[in-house]
């Protein structure tokens, strides 16, 4: 077993103590940080880059050779951490031989620790595991006493000033992991890079927040909740019509293929894309519709039955729902209506 000693929050010093104790290639570009691992210790990559008002962003993508604990030492500064885990699975204690709590596939995780105890986060061996952190300074002041993100979060985390130490495991969320990839797809380089970083780093804190007031507010009614691998059914099935959206879909043929009960499918599609197996198939098209009057010479009726609709003025009825204009005005206008679509 390795152990990480971390006893600070900015990402200068974590990644400083990363790169002693597992070695590899450590890679600087602004206020971005890139440890590759060289394979002494494991395979993968560790990122992180710091934001503004005390936030900042780590995600652990790694292959280990032996179990790894990484210890984080609460500081003066209160850090709530904000984990998200993609991919394997990673256990939660605190100092002092507490138990511990599994944080696996898609599940929210948002740990709090008192001044002077640890966080620590054990990394199975062999185990490809991805584990995002975003990790807020709670004491970071602003102007106004009391108005900043940072102090709102303490006041919903460290309640009544009663700065206790706390786990709270969510259920899964496959949206966050979503976003994830969004994050890592970002190409632009320079101030659009930061602020895309930005942007996605602020929704997946707002998703990981929403998923803990939900999950209390339904922790009276633990039934029809899914399990990591039906959500993962739920998510194969969603690219699958994505990738497919013309095809003649049932919902009778989509549960035989997910292995879901009808009503398992629908409530996946409903938690993960807020919308029923039939309207998530609707959808798919009218977006493939507008790629192919877009991109293609395709004229609006051939595109109407590419897609599989039967119905030229159903297609328009809901392409102007979505897109706020007929087909054809899209199409003969397509240059300039693009950029907004």
């Amino acid at each position: 077993m390795k152990t990480t000693h971390i006893k600070s929050i900015k990402i200068e010093k974590i990644f400083t103590e990363l790169h002693n104790n597992f070695g590899g290639n450590l890679e600087i570009i602004s206020n971005e940080y890139k440890l590759d691992l060289n394979g002494n210790f494991g395979r993968g990559t560790i990122k992180g880059i710091a934001l503004k008002n005390g936030i900042s962003y780590i995600e652990f993508d790694v292959t280990l050779t032996d179990e790894v604990v990484i210890s984080m030492m609460a500081t003066k500064n209160l850090p709530i951490y904000f984990t998200y885990c993609s991919e394997g699975s990673v256990s939660h204690s605190f100092g002092g031989n507490s138990g511990s709590v599994a944080l696996e596939k898609y599940q929210t995780g948002i740990l709090t620790c008192k001044r002077a105890e640890e966080n620590i986060l054990t990394f199975k061996k062999e185990d490809r595991t991805k584990i995002s952190l975003i990790v807020v300074n709670t004491t970071k002041s602003e102007t106004v006493e009391g108005s900043s993100l940072n102090q709102r979060l303490r006041n919903t985390f460290f309640e009544d000033s009663q700065l206790d130490s706390s786990v709270f495991i969510g259920s899964y969320n496959l949206k966050i992991g979503e976003k994830i990839k969004e994050l890592n797809a970002i190409r632009h380089t320079g101030i659009v890079r930061s602020l895309m970083i930005e942007g996605i780093v602020h929704l997946i804190l707002a998703l990981e927040i929403q998923q803990r007031k939900d999950d209390l507010a339904a922790e009276a009614n633990a039934t029809g909740c899914l399990s990591s691998k039906e959500m993962e059914k739920v998510k194969e099935i969603s690219e699958f019509i994505t990738n497919y959206p013309e095809n003649d879909y049932t919902l009778k043929m989509l549960s035989r293929k997910s292995g879901l009960s009808n009503s398992k499918l629908q409530e996946g599609f409903k938690f993960l894309h807020d919308r029923t197996v039939r309207d998530f198939i609707i959808n798919e098209r009218i977006k493939k519709s507008e790629q192919l009057i877009r991109t293609t010479d395709l004229n609006i009726s051939e595109v109407v039955y590419s897609i599989g609709f039967t119905s030229r003025s159903y297609f328009s009825k809901i392409f102007k729902q979505k897109y706020d204009c007929s087909p054809k005005f899209y199409k003969d206008n397509q240059n300039s209506l693009a950029a907004t679509a």
